[in-house]
């Protein structure tokens, strides 16, 4: 007898990284050798004094028990002056809301806002999660276009008219964006405030990349005046502070705002636990050098990227902000995804195809800069090689 799964199911495939990270295990369990530039998984660790403080706490007997589900006071505290320091941003307590990752923070606020039916607008390429979350909820994600020709910007006309049909209720914006690290203006920003209010939309910023290899200050849509009226921003230490599997995350935006989320998420943990939250607020007293230590890591391995991509023949901006690089594939490969296939499978070089982040990326593919500089300059040796041998055999 098997049970049949839920509807919502219908849509909402296991995620990408999920398979594709199971094929690459498999492979190297048959003694291939993969060097795995798929995803974004902080290889650096995190400060000396973040670690100290995870295991002081840990060794205290009254440490082990449960937590408030709204965080420690002194997390929640933290945070506000960590966004004051860094985004200019003042917050109040009660405007932090710690999250486990801020994954689970894009499920919980489409289960706090979302109704069957409702349409979410959602950027194309864009993080799979938003749409599935989405879906999820019992709600209907609709793709805005970003496109390199527009500098991966949304367009006012197009969402004027998705909003008009669709009468849409939530829009994520993710800025700087992830896959193709373009930052956006706080002119831009303004411009999807004023839309947002306009039309009543809660607008979200999903924002960890912006202490990564930025080319302007971190900037928060909170900064923007009267963003705390229609908007909410995510944050997390994952990549700003290399604490990927700790799962430190936090919305941020008016208390009524974060009380709705606080309602949903209440049902499902019961708190973070207590060293985990003593270490993030240490983590976020790192200096501008620890931070400026971490960049210089990402900015060689850049470099090497950029090498590996010109192996490749793909075209990309030197000047895009996060851990990946996001390049457009020659116009002669016909199939993008089977390309990189036989890449991984004739090299041992796992690259992401841009597809999987929406249409719009189909002619793309990420580059993570989450591996050492050693591996990259093994990938470009590799890429030569079987370039060379497929180059061989076309030949005979």
């Amino acid at each position: 007898m098997i049970i049949q799964k839920a509807d919502r199911l219908q849509h909402v495939q296991e995620y990408y990284f999920a398979r594709k990270l199971a094929e690459v295990r498999a492979l190297a369990a048959k003694g291939k050798q993969i060097i795995n530039l798929g995803i974004g998984n902080p290889d650096q660790l995190p400060s000396a004094a973040t670690v100290d403080a995870l295991q002081t706490s840990a060794a205290a007997s009254q440490s082990h028990g449960y937590q408030p589900y709204n965080g420690i006071p002194a997390f929640r505290q933290a945070v506000a002056a960590w966004y004051g320091s860094i985004y200019g941003v003042s917050l109040t307590e009660a405007e932090v809301l710690p999250l486990m990752g801020s994954k689970e923070g894009i499920a919980h606020v489409s289960m706090a806002f979302l109704n069957p039916g409702d349409k979410v607008l959602v950027p194309n390429p864009g993080y799979p999660a938003y749409s599935s979350a989405a879906r999820l909820a019992g709600a209907e994600p609709v793709s805005y276009n970003l496109s390199e020709e527009n500098g991966w910007l949304p367009q006012e006309e197009e969402l004027l008219q998705l909003v008009q049909e669709s009468n849409a209720k939530l829009m994520w914006i993710n800025y700087p964006h992830m896959p193709t690290g373009t930052e956006a203006t706080a002119d831009i920003l303004e411009k999807l405030v004023a839309f947002a209010r306009q039309h009543r939309l809660l607008l979200v910023n999903d924002n960890p990349y912006s202490l990564v290899l930025p080319n302007q200050s971190p900037l928060s849509l909170l900064r923007i005046d009267g963003a705390k009226d229609c908007c909410l921003e995510l944050n997390s230490l994952s990549k700003s502070h290399n604490m990927a599997g700790w799962r430190v995350g936090m919305l941020l935006g008016h208390p009524e705002y974060l009380s709705t989320v606080l309602a949903v998420k209440s049902n499902m943990d019961s708190g973070m636990f207590l060293p985990v939250q003593q270490a993030a607020v240490e983590a976020l007293q790192n200096d501008n050098a620890w931070h400026d230590a971490r960049n210089k890591v990402y900015a060689a391995r850049k470099e090497l990227a950029h090498q590996l991509l010109d192996q490749l023949e793909c075209r990309y901006r030197p000047d895009t902000v996060g851990m990946f690089v996001w390049a457009r594939v020659p116009d002669h490969i016909a199939d993008v995804e089977a390309y990189l296939d036989e890449l991984l499978y004739g090299a041992g070089v796992f690259i992401t195809p841009g597809k999987i982040f929406g249409t719009q990326g189909e002619r793309y593919l990420r580059v993570s800069l989450c591996v050492s500089g050693a591996q990259l300059e093994e990938a470009i040796k590799r890429i030569k090689q079987h370039n060379l041998q497929t180059v061989s055999h076309e030949l005979k």
